[in-house]
């Protein structure tokens, strides 16, 4: 299994806390999660030693990323499908934010980057970062976890979406409203996409996929691969196969 090779300046957070999730592949690409300062989701890195396709699927959360070769930051918008990336030779960067985190981070709705990779200079010019510390605490900093909007995303993974607007004393349009802006999806988009990602995780863990289905809150294993499909592309075995 190739090395994760660090910059100088990555400490504290990539050799002071050590890995919750290593996954590797065949064709060589090492991805790693650490835990991340409280209001971020998790800190990241993926490497690989020569150019590779991987195609990225919709989790409701955005990031920050830094590839230390070239200096670019960019930030990658909430996705709605599967994005096919070609990730270049070297380890990338990123800090992951939670669902609705984006607007408190970078000060506009999350919906204006949907579906998009920014340099993030387009978004807050005055940024100067460079090292993986420096984007943690830019983050860390900026990020201000809004309990109406965590409890958005918690009330619409499991009720429809009429009774999460009744729950939260929102009309059909205010909860529309507040889904974009947070989120960067409409609701039942949202929805889906949550159900998704609790989905993916599941099966990762090695469930079979009728309890996949049934945990995630599926109608039925047909129900799952319908969803699996239409988000991230391919069938749910070949999503998590190594």
């Amino acid at each position: 299994m190739p090395a994760l090779t660090r910059p100088a300046r990555a400490a504290p957070w990539l050799s002071e806390t050590g890995p919750v999730l290593l996954r590797s592949w065949d064709n060589g690409p090492v991805y790693a999660e650490r835990p991340a300062p409280a209001g971020l989701a998790c800190l990241w890195t993926r490497t690989v030693s020569s150019p590779t396709v991987q195609r990225v699927v919709p989790d409701g959360c955005t990031d920050l990323m830094w590839t230390p070769a070239s200096g670019a930051l960019f930030v990658a918008g909430p996705d709605t499908s599967a994005q096919l990336a070609v990730v270049a030779p070297g380890t990338l960067y990123g800090v992951r934010l939670p669902p609705g985190a984006f607007p408190s981070v970078f000060g506009v709705p999350a919906h204006a980057v949907r579906d998009l990779r920014v340099p993030l200079s387009d978004l807050v010019p005055s940024a100067r970062l460079g090292s993986f510390s420096e984007m943690v605490e830019f983050c860390a900093a900026r990020v201000v976890v809004d309990p109406a909007v965590a409890a958005t995303a918690s009330l619409l993974r499991s009720v429809d979406v009429a009774s999460a607007a009744w729950e939260i004393g929102l009309s059909s349009r205010q909860l529309r409203r507040r889904c974009l802006d947070a989120f960067g999806y409409p609701p039942k988009v949202l929805q889906r996409v949550l159900r998704f990602d609790t989905a993916l995780r599941l099966a990762w863990g090695g469930l079979p996929f009728s309890a996949v289905a049934f945990e995630a809150g599926y109608a039925d294993q047909a129900h799952l691969a319908r969803e699996v499909r239409a988000l991230a592309g391919v069938p749910l075995g070949q999503l998590i196969r190594p």
